[in-house]
């Protein structure tokens, strides 16, 4: 029997998504930083079932990453984004 892994075992942090690809929030985290980090990223709408993109990172050094959650758009820090667990999302965009 194969052991499946759970959407947020899987889950990779926003700073190692692919810029301009779709993917899912699955889970906030601490990642290092206070908890007031990741509540100010819910507050924000980095939710779970979210749907966001990087749409550009800066250069150099690729922080800030220009990132869009909903309708809106946010520029993050790089220890923010590694607070934003995702997932890909396939072909058909998710839901």
């Amino acid at each position: 029997m194969s052991h499946l892994l759970t959407p947020v075992e899987s889950a990779l942090p926003l700073t190692a998504a692919v810029t301009g690809q779709a993917y899912e929030v699955v889970a906030l985290t601490s990642a290092g930083t206070s908890s007031e980090t990741a509540n100010r990223l819910a507050e924000l709408g980095f939710l779970p079932g979210e749907r966001v993109a990087v749409l550009a990172r800066g250069v150099p050094g690729g922080e800030p990453l220009a990132v869009r959650v909903g309708l809106s758009t946010f520029a993050l820090r790089r220890v923010e984004a590694e607070c934003v667990r995702v997932i890909a999302l396939g072909e058909g965009g998710g839901h």
